[in-house]
This record gives structure tokens, C-alpha cells and sequence, in this order.
């Protein structure tokens, strides 16, 4: 598929999932290759579903999902970060008890370069957290909060990274610092991105395509450059 720059890491095909027995997601069919994948939706549309249930932390009731061409569908969550998915929650993501470089060193022991070696890299791309590195990651800002999880998670050396709403409640400098790494990680390293956010404006900016889910369904899938304000108002039910 020329738009997705590529061979495809991840393919999802009738996915069906949700909470105590309630489908919030519904026949969702997805393909993603080298790329940024945007999916976008209002408040309550199944983005946080939808990433917890390809991190494998949420249960399927129906469907596939395919990652590097292996079904991942019932495998555990500890399996798919080994086999290269990494996972940014919507909430903080930190151990509040750790310090911010055991926070990091956690995700280095999935891999197999050495740990110094992704650390370096890590402090080049968030340069702040090699200053914070002895401080708990409790008593972090919210921003700088998000830089050690989104880290830990590069520590991974992850193919795939699935990111939920990294910028909600941050200042507009945090915001626009998040947005420079988020293509920087895809350009410099590699990596395929699927980033949830609510901020359509700034993720069609760095996507190569988008979802727009509402009310658990793929209301539209596109070339990012073809989304219109119309189209996005109509997934939003605006």
C-alpha cells in the first residue's frame, strides 16, 4: 500500500472491544506501515480504547490484530512491548516511586543494545531529563512527566509506538515541543507512530494519514492532506 510508505507493521481487521461486556469499539479495520497514523475523535469516541486494545491491555470480543506480520490477537502485554510495540498511556505513565533514569532503565530491559546506548540517545532527543535523572518521577511537572514516559517507552527501541493523547493538559510550549518529537522519533528513528490526540489541529500536521472514530466506528481513513474541516466536523458530530 503506497500510503503506507511501505510493508505494513500493523493490520487489525473486525476489531471489537470494550469494558464489563459493553463493545466501545466496533468492526474497526486498520492498516499501518512506516508512518504516522492519527486517529482523532471528540470525547468518549474509543481512542483510548483502541490503543489500550492494541497494547494487548484490553481484551478483544471479536477480530485480529497482526503485528510484523505475527497475530498478536491473545497474546499478553509484556509480549507485544517484547516484540516491539511500545505504549504511552493517556495518564502520566511514570513509576512515582522510581527515579527518573530507573523510570528509563525499566523499559531498557526489554532489547538487546545496551542500555547506555538508548540512554544517550533518549537525553539527546529530551536533553531536560538528563538533568532530572536522580529526581522521583512523582514529583515531576505534568510535562516533564510525559517526556520520561514517552522515553521509557523509546528505551524499548520500539518499531511501533502507540501514543494516547500525549499533550492532553499540557501548556502550549509543552504542546508544540511534544509535536517537534513526535515527527522527530518517525523521521530520525524510524519508528511508526499511532498517536491519539484531540488536538486534530496540531496532529494533522505531522500525520501521513488519519482515522476519525466516532462513536467507536471508523467514521473516515485518509490521507491526512485530504481531510477537510467538513469531514472533521462531521466525525465530531459538530
Amino acid at each position: 500500500m503506497s500510503e503506507t510508505n511501505g510493508s505494513l507493521v500493523l493490520e487489525v481487521s473486525g476489531l471489537r472491544s470494550g469494558y464489563h461486556g459493553v463493545n466501545v469499539l466496533k468492526d474497526i479495520d486498520l492498516e499501518v506501515g512506516n508512518e504516522v497514523f492519527s486517529v482523532l475523535g471528540a470525547n468518549g469516541a474509543g481512542k483510548t480504547t483502541l490503543l489500550g486494545t492494541l497494547a494487548r491491555l484490553i481484551p478483544l470480543t471479536a477480530g485480529a490484530i497482526t503485528f510484523q506480520g505475527e497475530d498478536v490477537t491473545h497474546i499478553p502485554a509484556f509480549e507485544t512491548a517484547a516484540r516491539g510495540m511500545g505504549y504511552v498511556p493517556q495518564e502520566r505513565g511514570v513509576f512515582p516511586e522510581l527515579t527518573v533514569l530507573e523510570n528509563l532503565l525499566v523499559g531498557g530491559m526489554i532489547g538487546e543494545r545496551s542500555a547506555y546506548e538508548r540512554m544517550r540517545e533518549v537525553f539527546d532527543l529530551f536533553p531536560d531529563l538528563e538533568a532530572l535523572q536522580g529526581q522521583l518521577a512523582g514529583t515531576l511537572s505534568g510535562g516533564e512527566s510525559r517526556m520520561v514516559a514517552c522515553a521509557r517507552a523509546l528505551m524499548q527501541d520500539p518499531v511501533l509506538l502507540l501514543l494516547d493523547e500525549p499533550t492532553a493538559g499540557l501548556s502550549p510550549l509543552y504542546v508544540d515541543m511534544f509535536f517537534e518529537k513526535i515527527d522527530e522519533i518517525h523521521q530520525t528513528r524510524g519508528v511508526s507512530i499511532i498517536l491519539a490526540e484531540q488536538n486534530a489541529t496540531k496532529a494533522l500536521e505531522v500525520a501521513d494519514r488519519v482515522m476519525v472514530l466516532s462513536l467507536g466506528e471508523a467514521f473516515a481513513v485518509m490521507d491526512a492532506a485530504e481531510l477537510t474541516t467538513e469531514k472533521l466536523k462531521e466525525g465530531y458530530r459538530i
